[in-house]
C-alpha cells in the first residue's frame, strides 16, 4: 500500500489529483488523508482525519509514504524507517502562505534522508520503483545537526 497525508492544515488538490492519475498505472492500493479539496478522487482511496494510533498503523502498513514537507510527518516516517516522498506545496500556487515547505524538502533531500518531487512524473518514477527504500538509517534521537537546521529555517 501506498500511504498518503497532506496535514491537517489545508487540502493540497495538486499532489491528490496527481495521485489519482498515477492510481491507474500502479498496482497497490493508494490510501490518501485528505482534507475538503475540490478535487474528488476517482481511483484513490481517501480517509478524513486519523486518530494518532491510525496514522502510525497507516505509515506502518505503507510501502511507500508520500507526503506534503510537513517535518513532523518526514520525522515520522524516518523514525519507522519507512521511504518517504517528500511533495512540497508551493506558495506561487496558492498552497501555503510561504515556501517553507520547498526550503524543509530542500534540506531533508540535502541530508540524504528524504526522496522529492517537485512534479508528478517524478512522483509516478518514485512509486513505480519496486526497489525504493529509506535512504539513510536515522536515530530516535535527532541530532545535533538536524536540531541546529530545523532552528535555522524556524527562525526566518
Amino acid at each position: 500500500m501506498i500511504f498518503c497525508t497532506i496535514g491537517t492544515q489545508a487540502p493540497f488538490d495538486r499532489l491528490i489529483e496527481a495521485l489519482d492519475r498515477i492510481a491507474i498505472d500502479v498496482e497497490e492500493k493508494i490510501v490518501a488523508q485528505t482534507l475538503c479539496g475540490n478535487y474528488k478522487p476517482k481511483k484513490i482511496e481517501t480517509v478524513g482525519f486519523l486518530s494518532v494510533s491510525d496514522f502510525n498503523k497507516m505509515c506502518q502498513q505503507s510501502r511507500i509514504i508520500v507526503a506534503h514537507a510537513g517535518v513532523g510527518t518526514i520525522v515520522s516516517a524516518l523514525q519507522m524507517r519507512k521511504p518517504i516522498v517528500v511533495f512540497p506545496r508551493i506558495a506561487e500556487l496558492g498552497e501555503h502562505r510561504n515556501n517553507h515547505q520547498m526550503a524543509t524538502a530542500e534540506m531533508f533531500e540535502k541530508m540524504n534522508l528524504v526522496h522529492v518531487a517537485h512534479d508528478e512524473l517524478t512522483l509516478k518514477k518514485y512509486l513505480l520503483s519496486s526497489d525504493i527504500k529509506p535512504l539513510k538509517p536515522v536515530s530516535d534521537f535527532a541530532s545535533e545537526q538536524l536540531i541546529n537546521e530545523i532552528r535555522l529555517i524556524v527562525e526566518k
